[in-house]
């Protein structure tokens, strides 16, 4: 009972889940209305852990543990389990690694003769409708914009020095300022990322993701974002040009 408080938030949080069976990392909305037996029925799902077997221990951002889930009964908005925090699945039934060893599943194999054959295949498809790369002239169309905008992405990042002040707009989301604190490609997306120190906890990391680290930042103050989104200059901090007025 002592890991469990009485907390007024948002209704949905946003966790991380990992587990004892795999080495991937998910990202999921969970309700805070859910029990803790419910709970355990999605991460099933999630992880392959049998809900049954299953311990959940909370660990914060900075991976210290928090709490055990271990009353399922209890929602989990009475337990301190905050936005991106992590809930790690151990379950001691099955073996670590055993949904990600695929030497023992039976594969389908066909050959390139074969596949060119059939007439119910997606390769057939596009072939007898001139769809895609058997389109020559769409093809081309879309290998051409494809390239002008490679090349627009990257000529707007040359003009994006680090260190810079600056300032961001992206569709959807309040105008962020702060400084750019690196210009390049990341393991995560392909194409070229901006990474933003912003003046204002609005981002969505400390610089670094699914653990490696582009740049330092306070969590939530670290934002990646697209060079056509970001404009250096001059620009203070929000609420400095009333002060200097």
């Amino acid at each position: 009972m002592g890991d469990r408080i009485e907390i007024i938030t948002a209704p949905l949080v946003n966790v991380r889940v990992t587990s004892n069976l795999n080495s991937f990392m998910a990202e999921k909305r969970f309700d805070r209305g859910l029990n803790i037996a419910d709970l355990k029925g999605r991460l099933e799902l999630i992880t392959g852990a049998t809900a049954g077997n299953m311990t959940l221990q909370v660990y914060n951002e900075n991976d210290e543990p928090v709490c055990a889930l271990s009353d399922d009964d209890a929602l989990l908005g009475s337990y301190n389990v905050e936005e991106n925090y992590r809930i790690h699945v151990n379950d001691p039934s099955k073996k670590e690694g055993e949904f990600e060893d695929l030497s023992k599943v039976e594969k389908f194999e066909l050959s390139e003769e074969e596949y060119a054959k059939r007439n119910d295949s997606v390769k057939s498809y596009l072939m007898k409708n001139k769809l895609g790369k058997y389109n020559a002239e769409e093809q081309a169309r879309i290998d051409e914009e494809r390239i002008a905008a490679e090349k627009a992405e990257e000529e707007k990042a040359n003009t994006i020095t680090v260190g810079s002040r600056c300032e961001v707009k992206t569709q959807g989301d309040p105008t962020r300022r702060g400084v750019v604190m690196y210009n390049g490609k990341v393991h995560f997306k392909p194409g070229i990322w901006i990474g933003i120190k912003c003046d204002e906890p609005m981002g969505k990391n400390d610089g670094s993701v699914g653990g490696k680290r582009y740049f330092e930042a306070p969590m939530k103050y670290g934002a990646f974002v697209r060079p056509a989104n970001v404009e250096v200059g001059d620009f203070p901090e929000f609420g400095e040009e009333e002060d200097e007025m």
